[in-house]
């Protein structure tokens, strides 16, 4: 269990340093270097996010920076996306087993567009607040703005329950867009409180179905979070922009690496 609590401990400051990353890199991590399957790996490491998020939800909580209307109306699209992965799973693991092709296919593809949202960041905000495109606006409008959102949030609900990936960084991005008015610190706490809630649910729902490795997670538990605090401290002495940058072209790589 040693190897568990590392691999906690250099995701926990990988997370600690970027903010962003966690799922994206603890699932490959389970399936390539420990050998879990893929169904388990993801079960296991929602419920690891999940715990390892909800602290810095509290924190957003106690600072006021969670938009708690639009949580809610991901939270519309988001819940049902997870229950209908969840009994397709349910339904796959009685007939024979969950594809090992199904998960790893969505987790290369849930890569990718992690990578790209943390390269976007920065370009979503500008475009939300600017010159945004006809189709943005459009998407923007009072009277749509909560079903899009709500579509949002299913299309995250079925990502997250298949590879434990997308909650944050591809979240982030839709959220800048959408609600360009938010502040940076409103768009953080909302898409981690909402990422909280996806990843507790798909996880409790991977439980229930046998697909989690409990003392694999308490493993990984146990590492995090002295690997969160110091990866905390150690950021301040490095670009926040060359940090997210690395990571971003790394996720990028794995998951086109994986669709090859």
């Amino acid at each position: 269990m040693f190897a568990f609590s590392l691999a906690g401990l250099i995701v926990g400051a990988a997370v600690g340093l970027t903010g962003v990353g966690g799922g994206s890199m603890m699932t490959p991590w389970l399936i390539y270097g420990f050998g879990l399957p893929p169904v388990s790996a993801v079960g296991t490491d929602l419920l690891f996010s999940g715990a390892t998020k909800a602290f810095g939800a509290a924190l957003h909580g106690r600072q006021n920076t969670i938009a708690w209307r639009i949580v809610f109306c991901m939270a519309l699209g988001s819940v049902p996306g997870v229950l209908i992965t969840l009994c397709a799973l349910r339904a796959l693991s009685q007939w024979g087993g969950v594809p090992h092709g199904l998960i790893t296919g969505v987790l290369s593809i849930a890569l990718l567009g992690t990578g790209l949202g943390i390269l976007l960041r920065t370009g979503m905000r500008r475009l939300g607040t600017a010159a945004a495109p006809n189709w943005l606006l459009t998407l923007r409008r009072p009277s749509r703005l909560g079903a899009v959102t709500a579509g949002v949030g299913f299309l995250l609900g079925i990502s997250v329950t298949l590879s434990s990936v997308g909650a944050g960084a591809i979240g982030t991005v839709f959220l800048m867009g959408l609600y360009p008015e938010l502040t940076a610190s409103e768009v953080v706490g909302t898409d981690v409180t909402h990422a909280v809630l996806l990843s507790l649910l798909a996880g409790f729902g991977h439980a229930s179905i046998g697909t989690v490795e409990p003392s694999v997670l308490t493993a990984l538990l146990v590492g995090s979070l002295p690997g969160m605090y110091l990866g905390t401290r150690l950021g301040h002495g490095v670009p926040d922009r060359v940090l997210r940058h690395t990571l971003a072209m790394g996720l990028v790589v794995l998951g086109a690496g994986m669709l090859l």
